[in-house]
Protein backbone atom coordinates (compact mmCIF):
# COMPACT_ATOMS: atom_id res chain seq x y z
CA UNK A 1 0.00 0.00 0.00
CA UNK A 2 1.31 3.42 -0.96
CA UNK A 3 1.38 6.44 1.29
CA UNK A 4 -0.13 9.74 0.15
CA UNK A 5 2.36 12.55 0.75
CA UNK A 6 1.72 16.30 0.56
CA UNK A 7 4.76 18.53 0.05
CA UNK A 8 4.61 22.33 0.10
CA UNK A 9 7.24 25.00 -0.33
CA UNK A 10 5.96 27.85 1.82
CA UNK A 11 6.82 31.22 3.31
CA UNK A 12 7.29 31.48 7.06
CA UNK A 13 3.75 32.87 7.29
CA UNK A 14 2.37 29.81 5.50
CA UNK A 15 1.81 30.83 1.87
CA UNK A 16 2.89 29.02 -1.31
CA UNK A 17 2.33 32.13 -3.43
CA UNK A 18 1.98 35.79 -2.52
CA UNK A 19 -1.11 37.96 -3.06
CA UNK A 20 -0.12 38.57 -6.71
CA UNK A 21 0.34 34.82 -7.31
CA UNK A 22 4.13 35.05 -7.41
CA UNK A 23 6.25 32.25 -5.98
CA UNK A 24 9.68 33.15 -7.38
CA UNK A 25 10.88 33.57 -3.78
CA UNK A 26 10.39 29.83 -3.27
CA UNK A 27 12.69 28.58 -6.04
CA UNK A 28 14.89 25.95 -4.39
CA UNK A 29 18.66 26.14 -4.56
CA UNK A 30 20.57 22.96 -5.48
CA UNK A 31 20.72 21.64 -1.90
CA UNK A 32 16.98 22.05 -1.31
CA UNK A 33 16.18 20.80 -4.82
CA UNK A 34 18.17 17.62 -4.15
CA UNK A 35 16.16 17.05 -0.94
CA UNK A 36 12.89 17.57 -2.84
CA UNK A 37 14.08 15.10 -5.49
CA UNK A 38 14.84 12.54 -2.80
CA UNK A 39 11.27 12.90 -1.50
CA UNK A 40 9.72 12.52 -4.95
CA UNK A 41 11.96 9.64 -6.04
CA UNK A 42 9.72 7.07 -4.34
CA UNK A 43 6.59 8.45 -5.98
CA UNK A 44 4.78 6.26 -8.49
CA UNK A 45 1.81 8.57 -9.05
CA UNK A 46 1.49 12.33 -8.75
CA UNK A 47 -1.98 13.73 -8.04
CA UNK A 48 -2.06 17.32 -9.27
CA UNK A 49 -4.44 20.23 -9.46
CA UNK A 50 -4.62 22.05 -12.79
CA UNK A 51 -2.47 25.01 -11.77
CA UNK A 52 0.23 22.78 -10.28
CA UNK A 53 0.21 20.66 -13.44
CA UNK A 54 0.54 23.77 -15.61
CA UNK A 55 3.62 24.82 -13.62
CA UNK A 56 5.25 21.37 -13.60
CA UNK A 57 4.48 20.17 -17.13
CA UNK A 58 7.49 22.14 -18.40
CA UNK A 59 9.61 19.30 -16.99
CA UNK A 60 8.21 17.02 -19.70
CA UNK A 61 10.20 18.62 -22.51
CA UNK A 62 12.68 20.88 -20.72
CA UNK A 63 16.18 20.50 -22.15
CA UNK A 64 18.41 19.46 -19.26
CA UNK A 65 21.71 18.54 -20.91
CA UNK A 66 23.45 21.73 -19.75
CA UNK A 67 21.65 21.97 -16.41
CA UNK A 68 22.90 20.96 -12.94
CA UNK A 69 22.39 17.29 -12.01
CA UNK A 70 19.44 18.12 -9.69
CA UNK A 71 17.53 19.51 -12.68
CA UNK A 72 18.18 16.43 -14.82
CA UNK A 73 17.23 14.25 -11.85
CA UNK A 74 13.86 15.92 -11.31
CA UNK A 75 13.07 15.81 -15.04
CA UNK A 76 13.61 12.01 -14.89
CA UNK A 77 11.45 11.71 -11.76
CA UNK A 78 8.66 13.72 -13.46
CA UNK A 79 8.80 11.70 -16.67
CA UNK A 80 8.86 8.34 -14.84
CA UNK A 81 5.80 9.05 -12.69
CA UNK A 82 2.17 8.52 -13.57
CA UNK A 83 0.18 11.75 -13.26
CA UNK A 84 -3.49 12.35 -12.52
CA UNK A 85 -4.66 15.92 -13.10
CA UNK A 86 -7.91 16.99 -11.43
CA UNK A 87 -9.56 19.71 -13.48
CA UNK A 88 -12.91 20.72 -14.85
CA UNK A 89 -11.27 23.25 -17.18
CA UNK A 90 -8.28 21.46 -18.72
CA UNK A 91 -9.15 20.10 -22.16
CA UNK A 92 -6.09 17.92 -22.66
CA UNK A 93 -2.64 17.11 -21.36
CA UNK A 94 0.74 17.44 -23.02
CA UNK A 95 2.71 14.99 -20.90
CA UNK A 96 3.06 11.23 -21.13
CA UNK A 97 1.64 8.93 -18.47
CA UNK A 98 -1.01 11.55 -17.63
CA UNK A 99 -4.79 11.44 -17.41
CA UNK A 100 -7.44 13.97 -16.45
CA UNK A 101 -10.10 13.35 -13.81
CA UNK A 102 -12.98 15.82 -13.61
CA UNK A 103 -13.72 15.24 -9.91
CA UNK A 104 -11.70 14.25 -6.88
CA UNK A 105 -13.24 10.89 -6.02
CA UNK A 106 -12.25 10.03 -2.45
CA UNK A 107 -12.96 6.32 -2.83
CA UNK A 108 -11.02 6.11 -6.10
CA UNK A 109 -7.99 7.72 -4.44
CA UNK A 110 -8.37 5.40 -1.45
CA UNK A 111 -8.39 2.42 -3.84
CA UNK A 112 -5.38 3.80 -5.73
CA UNK A 113 -3.43 4.06 -2.47
CA UNK A 114 -4.43 0.52 -1.48
CA UNK A 115 -3.34 -0.96 -4.80
CA UNK A 116 -0.15 1.06 -5.23
CA UNK A 117 3.25 -0.46 -4.60
CA UNK A 118 4.82 3.00 -4.56
CA UNK A 119 3.93 6.23 -2.78
CA UNK A 120 1.63 8.87 -4.21
CA UNK A 121 2.21 12.61 -3.95
CA UNK A 122 -0.43 15.29 -4.01
CA UNK A 123 0.41 18.73 -5.35
CA UNK A 124 -1.48 21.96 -4.97
CA UNK A 125 -3.01 23.20 -1.72
CA UNK A 126 -6.64 23.16 -2.86
CA UNK A 127 -6.42 19.58 -4.10
CA UNK A 128 -4.48 18.59 -0.98
CA UNK A 129 -7.21 20.14 1.18
CA UNK A 130 -9.75 17.66 -0.22
CA UNK A 131 -7.42 14.76 0.56
CA UNK A 132 -6.61 16.13 4.03
CA UNK A 133 -10.31 16.61 4.82
CA UNK A 134 -10.98 13.02 3.72
CA UNK A 135 -8.19 11.65 5.93
CA UNK A 136 -6.22 10.33 2.94
CA UNK A 137 -2.89 12.12 3.53
CA UNK A 138 -0.32 10.16 5.52
CA UNK A 139 2.58 12.62 5.62
CA UNK A 140 3.25 16.32 5.12
CA UNK A 141 6.57 17.87 4.17
CA UNK A 142 6.83 21.63 4.45
CA UNK A 143 9.88 23.51 3.21
CA UNK A 144 9.68 26.82 5.09
CA UNK A 145 11.44 29.71 3.36
CA UNK A 146 12.94 32.58 5.38
CA UNK A 147 10.48 35.15 4.05
CA UNK A 148 7.03 36.45 4.93
CA UNK A 149 4.73 37.55 2.13
CA UNK A 150 1.76 38.84 4.15
CA UNK A 151 -1.04 37.28 2.11
CA UNK A 152 -1.64 34.91 -0.75
CA UNK A 153 -2.39 31.23 -1.27
CA UNK A 154 -2.19 29.27 2.01
CA UNK A 155 -0.28 25.98 1.98
CA UNK A 156 -2.99 24.36 4.12
CA UNK A 157 -6.63 24.99 3.22
CA UNK A 158 -8.42 22.00 4.74
CA UNK A 159 -11.45 22.62 6.91
CA UNK A 160 -10.76 20.14 9.67
CA UNK A 161 -8.17 20.13 12.40
CA UNK A 162 -5.04 18.08 11.79
CA UNK A 163 -2.99 16.59 14.56
CA UNK A 164 0.55 16.11 13.34
CA UNK A 165 3.60 14.34 14.71
CA UNK A 166 6.95 15.91 13.88
CA UNK A 167 9.20 13.16 12.57
CA UNK A 168 12.23 15.19 11.54
CA UNK A 169 13.51 18.62 10.70
CA UNK A 170 16.44 19.78 8.61
CA UNK A 171 17.98 23.20 8.16
CA UNK A 172 19.59 24.12 4.86
CA UNK A 173 22.45 26.57 4.28
CA UNK A 174 20.10 29.08 2.59
CA UNK A 175 17.86 29.28 5.70
CA UNK A 176 15.11 26.96 4.43
CA UNK A 177 13.84 24.50 7.04
CA UNK A 178 12.27 21.16 6.08
CA UNK A 179 9.62 19.92 8.52
CA UNK A 180 8.41 16.31 8.10
CA UNK A 181 5.15 15.36 9.81
CA UNK A 182 2.99 12.27 10.07
CA UNK A 183 -0.73 12.97 9.98
CA UNK A 184 -2.33 11.59 13.15
CA UNK A 185 -5.95 12.65 12.57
Amino acid sequence: MGRLVYTAIASLDGYIADAEGRFDWSAPDEEVHAALNDLERGTGTMLLGRRMYEVLVAWETMPTADEPPVIEDFARIWRDADKVVYSTLLEGVTSARTRIERTFDIEAVRALKASSERDLSIGGPLLASHALDAGLVDECHVFVNPITVGAGTPAFQQRRRLDLELVSERRFANGVVHLHYLVRS
